[in-house]
Formats: structure tokens, sequence, C-alpha cells
């Protein structure tokens, strides 16, 4: 059973690497071995959901790297594996001959296989490598059009803000190492010793909330929608936002045993399913739409984790991954015809391409909550588990349903309202529309939407006792009838005055609205406390280092060549000078003595009688 784990993860991970590296070479062939490889890993996924295999192998001394299969990742492993292959299926028809598709689709599945392995991992040194590597793997897929600087430069933002909260895990692992967790096991970092504890929760929690674009770092994912809408349908529904919360539903024990970190955790994910909901009303771009509101509905299942509803959370995940895929797809068939995003240019989209047009009402009025499809069922099991946990929570948890269902209906309207005689003039904002739907466009949308819409059946008592049982928490708190009809009654409240008031200004001051269409000015706080502190700083250090370590290091050598230049001239004027001096000394001696050596026997015998008698007068005035 081990070989169909490993098999699991590594036959994305090789395809898709191996067409990443081929790039253009395999351009043709991209479309089919990507769907083909896919649609394989969706088998070894079922397979494996049925199996419960379990794996490991030797990393560092006395750690493992551990996969295993278990109730929760079951369900998980199903969902990505299933919603990359809808979406590489849809991909096939978006990508000209004259886009990079080998690199496209080897990254896609690159990415799902990093997904696998995080949902899979059972120790936190496996779970960071794959949580880098899908870091990685997003930039990339967002920057995809790297010829546009833009494009590029939101999938650094994005890069750079998940990146900084991912630094967490590090403190967690850091934590866990010095609280006497050597292995480094999930399911022992509830019982890291002493303050370390509150170490390991913090840094689990930071890294899950930037991941899943939660509140404060929720901009990230407005700069992400510069991808292909393929990249969005699956990086920001089953995948990349979502394993944040998959990640908090994991670590609900360790969330528990802190005793601050689960209230932080479900009031957090309750302020952005309400914040970023409101964002969601605000907007006039339909993918910037669909992104704040999948923040707003990722607080949902953050909530969950935080109230310890991991069966509801994982429902809640589980519908809106089908849901939001669903209707990032129809949205990237509209940008792909009619070459424009903007809800006022889509007027009567739904009406000129039917199908994409009620795949995409299924699954807005699913978004809205409106029963009995999904995620109504999966919104009411939530809100269960908050009421349960806080009354105020619940209260807040209701509110963020009734703007969901708001910002729905808004998208609804404006895409069935009719075609307007001036339609044409209305698009090719992003680029030149092709007027048309790509062939593989119906069957990846409507086997997402006839999910989104059916899988509340989860919700249903015989279901949801099993997934609860299958997640682990039997005793999890189910909705009463009671909680059932008023958030039905909320939703169709809301909608119905969302659908009424569409046609009206927003009865909110121009401020208010200008806040919430720039995402509460998230980005603009970040760049004036973080990078800009961050950048300030660096220039210092910059001028720092230029004019003090440097200006010390020139000056050192300027004494240096200073002094050089002061003992070459002292070696040439005063050493060479005296050595200079001896050799003149010693010629001259030479040629004075020279000069007695006539070769005359007369002169020889005259000089020593002279040199004698010279040393008898010595002798003689000594004594």
């Amino acid at each position: 059973m081990s070989a169909l784990l490993w098999l699991l993860v590594a036959l994305p991970l090789g395809v898709g690497a191996a067409l990443a590296a081929a790039g253009r070479r395999v351009d043709r062939q991209a479309p089919v071995l990507g769907g083909a490889a896919a649609l394989a890993t969706l088998g070894l996924a079922i397979a494996a959901a049925a199996a419960r295999p379990e794996t490991g192998a030797a990393l560092f001394a006395g750690m493992r790297a551990g996969l295993a299969v278990d109730g929760l990742s079951a369900v998980l492993v199903v969902t990505v594996a299933a919603v990359t292959t809808a979406v590489l299926v849809f991909a096939a028809g978006e990508f000209g001959p004259d886009e990079n598709r080998g690199r496209f689709f080897g990254l896609m599945l690159v990415f799902a296989a990093a997904m696998l392995v995080t949902v899979t991992a059972t120790t936190l040194p496996l779970l960071l490598m794959a949580w880098e590597a899908m870091g990685a793997a997003s930039w990339a897929l967002i920057g995809h059009w790297w010829r546009q600087p833009e494009r590029v430069r939101a999938a650094d933002v994005a890069f750079l803000t998940t990146r900084t909260a991912d630094l967490g895990l590090y403190l967690a692992a850091g934590a866990a190492l010095a609280g006497g967790v050597g292995s480094l096991s999930l399911d022992a970092l509830p019982h890291v010793s002493g303050p370390w504890l509150h170490l390991v929760a913090a840094g689990a929690v930071a890294a899950a909330l930037g991941k899943s674009a939660q509140l404060p770092f929720s901009f990230w994912l407005s700069r992400a929608m510069q991808g292909p809408s393929p990249v969005s349908a699956l990086l920001h529904s089953a995948t990349m936002v979502a394993a944040g919360a998959y990640l908090l539903l994991r670590l609900n024990p360790l969330l528990a045993a802190t005793g601050w970190a689960g209230p932080l955790v479900a009031w957090t994910g309750a302020g952005t399913a309400l914040a970023l909901g409101v964002v969601a009303v605000a907007q006039n771009d339909l993918k910037q739409l669909l992104a704040a509101s999948t923040s707003a509905q990722i607080g949902f299942m953050v909530m969950a984790a935080g109230t310890g509803g991991i069966a509801a959370g994982t429902t809640q995940l589980v519908a809106h991954a089908a849901t939001k895929s669903g209707l990032f797809l129809a949205a990237g068939a509209w940008l792909t015809a009619l070459g424009t995003k903007r809800l006022p240019a889509l007027r009567g989209a739904a009406r000129r391409y039917r199908l994409v047009g009620g795949a995409f009402v299924v699954g807005a009025l699913t978004l809205a909550g409106l029963p009995p499809l999904s995620l109504w069922a999966a919104k009411d099991e939530v809100l269960a588990s908050a009421r349960a946990d806080s009354t105020g929570l619940y209260a807040v948890g209701l509110a963020a349903a009734a703007v969901a269902a708001v910002y729905s209906v808004k998208a609804v309207h404006h895409v069935t309202r009719p075609l307007p005689a001036n339609a044409e003039t209305r698009y090719d904002t992003e680029r030149r529309g092709t007027r048309r739907t790509a062939r593989t466009t119906p069957a990846p949308l409507l086997a997402l939407t006839l999910a989104a819409a059916g899988l509340g059946v989860l919700a249903l008592p015989g279901p949801a006792s099993w997934l609860k049982r299958l997640a682990g928490a039997p005793h999890e708190p189910s909705p009463q009838p009671w909680e059932l009809g008023l958030s039905a009654g909320v939703a169709f409240a809301a909608a119905g005055l969302a659908w009424w008031w569409s046609a009206r200004p927003a009865p909110a001051p121009r401020a208010a609205r200008g806040w919430a269409r720039e995402w509460l000015y998230l980005g603009r706080a970040a760049q004036a406390v973080v990078v800009r502190p961050v950048l300030g700083l660096a220039r210092a250090l910059a001028v720092f280092d230029d004019r003090v370590v440097d200006g010390a290091v020139r000056r050192v050598a300027a004494c240096g060549l200073a002094a050089a230049g002061l003992a070459r001239r002292l070696d040439d004027g005063g050493i060479d000078g005296v050595v200079r001096a001896v050799a003149s000394g010693a010629r001259e001696l030479g040629r004075r003595a020279r000069r007695p050596q006539t070769g005359l026997l007369h002169q020889y015998y005259a000089q020593a009688a002279v040199g004698f008698a010279v040393l008898v007068m010595i002798i003689l005035l000594v004594r």
C-alpha cells in the first residue's frame, strides 16, 4: 500500500517536472499529457482514500518524512485531484499556440503534487518542503505571462506576502525541537512542553492565516488575480488558499491545547468572512469579486477550525472548492470570449453564452448559501459549531452569510440582464476576445456545477454523521431545524434585497465604497507598516555600509598605501643610499689599493722600507 501513496505524489510531480523542463518542445502534447496525468492521479487518489495507506522514510537523525491518508486527508486528496483534473481539461482549450503550454501544464501538476504532499504529510519537515514548493509554483503560475511587468509584480506581492507568513512554520519547527518533540510529528505538537507550545501555535497560525488570505494578509489574493483564470480556479479554490484552512483543521488539538489560539483563529475567520464579504460587494471586476469572496468563504473554514468543527470545516472546504473553481472557470470562459471581466461590460453574458451562464448562475446561487444547494448546508454546519462556542461568533457568521448572498446575487444580476444594443463596444477591455468558448469548456464546467449543487448531501444527517466519524469528530454539534430555517430565511432575504437594489446606487458613502473597493487599503497599510520601513532600513544600512564599513576599509587601504610609499622612500633614499655609499667607498679603496701595484721590484723594496720604518717609529713611540 505504501507504493500507492508514493505513486500518488510521484506521478503528477514527475510528469509535471518533465513537461515544465521540456517547455515549448511539448506544446502540442502538453494538454493531453497533463490531462491524462491528472486523471490518473484522480484514480490513485480515490484508491488511496479507500485503502488509507501510510508510509515514511528516514529524513534526518531522529526524524522521518511521513505520509498517510487518514479520514481528513482522504477527503482532501480526492478533492484536490478532482479539481486539478477539471481545471486542466478546461485549460486545454484556453491557451493558443503562442503560449508555453508545456511550462504551464507542468507547473500546474507540480503545484498539485505539492498540495497532495501537504495534505498527507504527518511530519513538519515534509510539510515545510511541500509548503515551500507550493509557494514557488504559485509564484511562477501567477506570473505566467512574465513579459507583462504588472503581472510579475503581482506574483511578487503574492509570493512575498505568503512567504513572510510562512516563516511562522520555521518558528514552529524550532520551538517544537526546543520543547522536546524531536520527531516533529504533527500529532506530537500539542504535547510540546512549557512556553514553547505557544510559540509553536503562534507560528502555525501565522503561516495558515497568511496562506489562506485571512486578515490582515488578504490583499495578496487581489493581486493574484493577474494570473490566468485556470490558475485562479485551482490555486484559489481547492488548493493554495485552502491549504491554510486545512492546516488549522489538522492542528485543531494544538489550538485547543493553548487556550488562546482557538478563539483567535475563530474570530479572525469570522471577521474575514464579514469584512471581505463587504469588499466583494463593492467590486466591479468579476475576478476581484470572486477573489474577495474566496477570502470570505475560507473565513468560514477558519472559524470552524477555531471552534473545533473539523467535519464542518471539511464540508465547507469541499463544497467551496467545487463551487469556486466552477465560477472561476466561467469567468475565464467569458474573459476569453469577450475579452473583459468587468461586471458592467458582462451584462447579458449569461444570455449570450447560455451553458456558461447557466453554470455560473447555479454556482453563484450556491455561493449565496441558498437552500438546498451545498454551501447552505455546509455553512449551517459551521454556524452550528460556532453557536456551540459563542453566540457572538454565531451572529457574526450569520451576518457574513447574509453578505455572501448579496455579492453572489450582485454578480448574477449583472450577467443575466438583457444584452444591451451596444454590447460590443464594452468588450475587449483586457484583451481581444475570441467571441466563442472553447470546446473543452462544457465538460469540466458542468461537472463542477453538479458537484457544487449536490455536495450539500454531506450535511444530511446520515452523510454528516459518516463524515464526522471519518474526520475523527463524531460528537460535533449539528444544526437544529430552527438554525436551518433561520439561515435560509436570512439568505433569501439578503438575496431578494440585493436583487431589488442592484439597479440602484449603493447606499453607502463614497469614501466607504472606495475603502471596500480597495480591499480595506490592506495593501497600502502593508506598504506603510512593513515595506517602506524595511526598505528605509535597507537604504540606511546600505549608506552605513558604503560610508562607514566600506569607508573604514578604504581608509585602512589608503593608510597602507601611504605607509608603503613612506617605506619605499626610506628604502630608496636611506638604505639604498647607505649601500651605495659603502659600495662607492669600497670602489675608491680598491682604486687606491691598485696604485702601488706597479710591477717594478725596486718600488716594492722602497715601499717595504718605508713601511718598516713607520712600524719602528710606532713601536718606539708606543713604548
